[in-house]
């Protein structure tokens, strides 16, 4: 992995629908975006904030998530999730992040990501 530096963030914005809803995920009727989903698009977020700085054969693995999920929306809602550097530890980078419908926020904690050999972390797990 090339150099990362404090600060370095990307914004995904995603137009939720119902399969990003409660319901969708086993809650039948709840037709709030999902925690769940909330944490999908978090975790996109702070891949792109550092994908650009992989090596051939590279990528990250989220390792650690620590969330409140603090207001709602509903399906059809477009969505902003934010992830931002705020430490580089060898190959261990950790997110502020946030995701917000306009003003409200959503979401808001930190997020872990590892940056691996994919082939060599597939192997060593069995996958491969």
């Amino acid at each position: 992995m090339k150099p990362a530096a404090e600060g370095m963030s990307a914004t995904l914005e995603i137009a939720t629908d119902e399969a990003h809803t409660a319901s969708a995920a086993g809650n039948p009727g709840v037709h709030v975006v999902a925690t769940t989903a909330l944490i999908l698009f978090l975790e996109e977020a702070a891949h792109r904030a550092i994908a650009g700085l992989y090596e051939e054969g590279e990528g990250s693995l989220g390792t650690r998530v620590e969330v409140d999920h603090v207001g709602a929306c509903l399906a059809g809602t477009q969505v902003a999730a934010t992830a931002r550097v705020l430490a580089v530890e060898g190959r261990k980078v950790t997110f502020a992040v946030e995701a917000r419908a306009g003003d409200k926020l959503l979401m808001t904690g930190r997020h872990e990501r590892v940056v691996v050999e994919l082939a060599r972390f597939l192997k060593r797990q069995g996958l491969v």
